[in-house]
């Protein structure tokens, strides 16, 4: 867990404090940060890595409005599968499995990932040129959704959000304090 938030969450943490006061001196700039489809929604067994994308989500929001003033623009980018050297042998590192309850379906999981190795279906040197796009927009968007899976994991985590807000939506409404009895 601490390897992993160190890497994904306070790397990126720490190398935007440390361009910011330049940022802020010259009155713009503009931080791209690199999230994953996984800090939109938990995938089973990427705990430490959703939890670290997931903080990355809300640094980058809470920034966004830090900087705003100062003519900084951010931008969260929520990549899909793209092919890079992510899932190759010298760069996937699965911990050793240690609960049995879990072995089965993290065995599959590990299987699934490897297989998926040169199958992914984004190309990183599109991907780089979008992002050059988007630096170059007067308005650039405050996330991009990149590749065509990242949308559609979007849009499937949207409806899921907006089912268990209209299903719960009298109980929530029914929480304020009651001014009569106070």
């Amino acid at each position: 867990m601490d390897h992993q938030l160190a890497t994904t969450l306070v790397g990126p943490m720490n190398v935007t404090r440390a361009v910011l006061p330049a940022m802020r001196a010259q009155r713009f700039g503009h931080v791209l940060t690199i999230s994953s489809s996984a800090g939109l929604a938990g995938y089973e067994f990427c705990t430490a890595y959703s939890a670290s994308k997931y903080g990355v989500e809300g640094f980058m929001e809470a920034l966004a409005l830090e900087v705003a003033p100062f003519g900084i623009h951010t931008t969260i980018v929520n990549p899909g599968f793209f092919r890079t050297e992510l899932l190759t042998k010298a760069s996937t590192n699965f911990a050793e499995p240690s609960i049995e309850d879990y072995g089965e379906r993290g065995a599959a999981q590990r299987e699934f990932w490897t297989s998926q190795n040169g199958q992914q279906t984004g190309d990183p040197a599109k991907l780089a040129q979008a992002l050059l796009t988007i630096t170059r927009e007067a308005q650039p968007p405050r996330r991009f959704l990149a590749g065509a899976d990242a949308a559609a994991g979007a849009e499937q985590h949207i409806a899921k959000l907006q089912q268990e807000t209209d299903a719960y939506g009298d109980l929530s409404s029914s929480l304020a304090l009651d001014e009569a009895a106070s």
